[in-house]
This record gives C-alpha cells, sequence and structure tokens, in this order.
C-alpha cells in the first residue's frame, strides 16, 4: 500500500518512522508526492486534536491567556494570511547554517500557533502543576524575535562550536508554570533538507512530529501523567482521548 494509505489505516508510527529513514531521497520527486500527503493529513489531524483539547479546556473553565498582543500568548490561532512569505524569509535567515524541516512550515501553513499555558498572571492556582501544556509560538513572533536577538550572531557561535542550530518554538515546563527553568523548547535546523527534526531541550529527546505525538497520548500536556506531579486529570482524559486522532 502507499504511505498514506498505510498512515489513514491506523500505521501513523511505523509509517514515520519510514519517513526518518528516507533521509533527504525523501525529497525526490517521485517519493516526496506521498510523503506530502502523510505530512498534510498529520498535520490536518494536529488541528483537529488541538481544536478539540481547546473546546473540552473551555468547558472546565481552564484559565487561558488571551492577551491579544501577540498571536504567542493566544491558546489557539489559524495560519497567518501571509504564512508563506514569513516562511520564505525564514528560509533566507536560516540558510546560512541549513534548513527549516518541513514539519515545521507545515505546523504554519496548516495549524497555525497554540499555547495552552495556564494564565498565571491572572489565577497561580494551576489546575495541573508541571503538567507541561502544548505551545509552538506564532510564525510572525518567531521572525520578529529572531530579527530582534541577533539570532544569526548566536547562531554562528554555536555552529562554530559544534553545537546545534535552532529555532526556539516554546518555553520549558518550568517557566510555564512561573518558575526559573532552562532553555526553551527548540526545533534544530539541519545541515541537509529534511523532512523532521529533533526538538530540542525537551525531556523526551525525540523529533518534532513524536514530540507531538505525545503531547496528544497526553491530551496536550506532556507531562500531565509523571507520578510527581500529584495531578488529578483521569475525568479530563475520559472525555478527550477517545476524541483525538493519531498522528
Amino acid at each position: 500500500m502507499k504511505l498514506i494509505e498505510r498512515y489513514s489505516n491506523g500505521e501513523t508510527v511505523s509509517v514515520w518512522e519510514e519517513i526518518e529513514m528516507m533521509e533527504v531521497d525523501a525529497f525526490k520527486p517521485e517519493i516526496y508526492s506521498e510523503v506530502e500527503k502523510v505530512l498534510d493529513e498529520t498535520f490536518n489531524r494536529v488541528r483537529y486534536n488541538l481544536e478539540v483539547i481547546h473546546e473540552e479546556l473551555l468547558k472546565i473553565g481552564y484559565n487561558f491567556n488571551n492577551d491579544e498582543s501577540c498571536n504567542s500568548l493566544r491558546p489557539l490561532n489559524k495560519p497567518l494570511k501571509n504564512a508563506d512569505k514569513l516562511l520564505h524569509k525564514l528560509d533566507k535567515m536560516v540558510k546560512p547554517f541549513g534548513y527549516v524541516p518541513v514539519t515545521l512550515k507545515k505546523f504554519y501553513q496548516i495549524v497555525g500557533s497554540c499555547n495552552f499555558g495556564w494564565d498565571y498572571e491572572n489565577d497561580e492556582n494551576f489546575m495541573w502543576h508541571y503538567s507541561d501544556p502544548i505551545q509552538i509560538g506564532s510564525l510572525d513572533d518567531l521572525v520578529e524575535e529572531m530579527k530582534e536577538n541577533d539570532w544569526v550572531e548566536m547562531m554562528k557561535e554555536n555552529a562554530a562550536d559544534g553545537e546545534p542550530v535552532y529555532l526556539e518554538l516554546a518555553a520549558d515546563f518550568y517557566h510555564k508554570d512561573n518558575v526559573s527553568g532552562g532553555m526553551a523548547y527548540s526545533i534544530e535546523m539541519t545541515k541537509q533538507p529534511s523532512i523532521d527534526s529533533l526538538f530540542l531541550f525537551e525531556e523526551h529527546e525525540t523529533t518534532f512530529v513524536n514530540y507531538l505525538r505525545i503531547c496528544f497520548e497526553n491530551c496536550g500536556f506532556s507531562r500531565i501523567t509523571n507520578p510527581e506531579n500529584k495531578n488529578i486529570y483521569e475525568v479530563f482524559f475520559e472525555t478527550v482521548k477517545p476524541k483525538l486522532k493519531p498522528i
């Protein structure tokens, strides 16, 4: 069967493993047309899952941040109308170091952005402590921050020292709970064109797509089931998890 047929029939993990093993061969025209179908289906499911979780969190009174000052603060945003133009800018900024993985581009083209973080400035009584709610910053804010914070110079130093070049996408789970923490979760830029890449500084040490998969396995909160958190989440899971689509 074709990749998209296998993916649609439930082989989501194995299909993605196969795509990752292809490396640059995935970009051959006769292969990429099929890979792109899987990409599109994957990120349509990501968007669907985020919408389901967002709706259910609203029902239970979850304290979202609805600050209108920038897109990255709002819980859920559709793709920006100028996403393709901004992605072109992003490609140019990253070009001296390598490539933006296709998965991140598809996220911005199909999903948009999300921030399921608790608004601790409005209410310090977290529903689930250190649960690590999913957060992927908006494309416009990412590009602007890269320009303002001398991203190129910082990444030149990283490249010279043999360290990864990356784009920061989300606060770590400590910062999300208003506690001083570590590095922002980031996606690694690759030296060759790549479908996906590593999601850095996050405890699972995995790829971007698999990080999203972990988030959805945990209903949008990658650490919510960690025993040290002592969270009561079972009722929420019972409602949400059956509605989510596997990626």
